[in-house]
């Protein structure tokens, strides 16, 4: 099921408005340093491998099965807003299923073929919501099917967001925005970040298990926004906090931006694992591939991440180097099994691998 212990949010207070940007202003090595400890005082020595489907991942370490875990619009390759970072491109490396006759006949299929897991996803409509409720009767029919079944909600409503929860749903994802400009220049959408902030507290308010998603770079490759967001995230409770970072896609307005730094990233994760210590952090699968991944995901291992989609042979190696264990998982970075985050970590996971090189 998808219910979760819904954790009383935080208090705020206006002493604390200027932490995040204190914190991440901090020379590099007392925040990464701080940020390491905050990380062993509270979870075990274990670094999370996700490496679902949806992309091939073959190295010395692990090769995925790509129908393991599985990517799907409803909406097939449409969508109302036609963002700056994405312009429907992202829409186009899912499986279709755009009416519930079809989402249930491709989750069999799928199934049949040995997928245990569906993220569902789509285009938005005008208000920013993926369309999301004539599809709730098919989403509890692919639980049913016993696929874990993970949904990126968009801007949501409290109907659909309990109908979510009665489905069975095991999380919701959705991306917070922490700067107006962005909202209005990337996504054409006349929101605050406020709007994306009650969001949030309506996923939390049916008894969601939500992952909250940050977008670094989302402003054209510019930070801004980011550390509101964190804010927001850590005032409002989460289950866990993913950092995803700008890719500049071809034929997009973004196709020649410059992404963020690896400094930034790592600034940012030990920003996210210090406001919230207890909270596990994913470094997630969008990322910019190229020279700049393996500093990227050095630099978030440093800071205190407990998982990273499709790791660099580098980043294995380096979890051994401080004493991490890792292990593999076939599914999205959120599914982890947190146990293996906050209890010994010699356990096998379903569907993956552990090891200690």
């Amino acid at each position: 099921m998808g219910s979760a212990k819904q954790p009383s949010p935080r208090p705020c207070p206006a002493e604390d408005e200027g932490e995040a940007q204190r914190l991440f202003g901090l020379p590099w090595e007392e925040l990464q340093k701080r940020a390491w400890a905050a990380r062993t005082g509270h979870f075990a020595p274990w670094l999370g491998l996700a490496v679902p489907g949806a992309r091939h991942y073959a190295t010395k370490d692990y090769v995925n099965q790509p129908q393991r875990f599985a990517t799907v619009s409803l909406t097939g390759t449409a969508c109302a807003l036609n963002c700056a970072h994405c312009s429907r491109h992202l829409l186009e490396t899912m499986y279709g299923a755009t009416t519930p006759a079809k989402l249930v006949a491709l989750g069999r299929r799928l199934q049949a073929e040995g997928c245990q897991g569906v993220l569902l996803s789509g285009g938005a409509d005008a208000q920013g919501a993926v369309p999301l409720r004539r599809f709730l009767p098919s989403i509890a029919r692919l639980k049913g099917l016993g696929l874990q079944v993970i949904v990126h909600t968009g801007l949501t409503d409290e109907q659909t967001a309990r109908g979510l929860h009665d489905a069975g749903i095991d999380q919701a994802l959705f991306d917070v925005i922490g700067d107006q400009e962005t909202i209005r220049q990337v996504y054409g959408l006349p929101y605050t970040p406020q709007d994306y902030a009650r969001c949030l507290a309506i996923l939390r308010r049916a008894g969601l298990a939500v992952a909250p998603h940050v977008v670094i770079g989302l402003h054209y490759g510019q930070l801004r926004g980011e550390l509101t967001a964190l804010k927001i995230i850590h005032q409002i409770s989460a289950d866990m906090v993913v950092l995803v970072v700008l890719r500049p896609l071809p034929k997009t307005p973004m196709a020649e931006v410059t992404p963020p730094s690896a400094e930034a990233v790592g600034r940012l994760t030990a920003v996210a694992r210090l406001l919230m210590p207890e909270t596990p952090l994913m470094l997630g699968c969008a990322r910019p591939a190229g020279p700049a991944k393996v500093p990227m995901e050095r630099m978030a291992v440093l800071a205190g991440a407990n998982v990273v989609a499709y790791p660099d042979p580098e980043t294995v190696r380096l979890a051994a180097e401080r004493g991490l264990q890792t292990g593999f998982l076939e599914s999205c970075c959120t599914l982890v099994d947190a146990k293996l985050l906050q209890g010994p970590a010699a356990r096998q996971i379903p569907g993956g691998s552990l090891s200690s090189s």
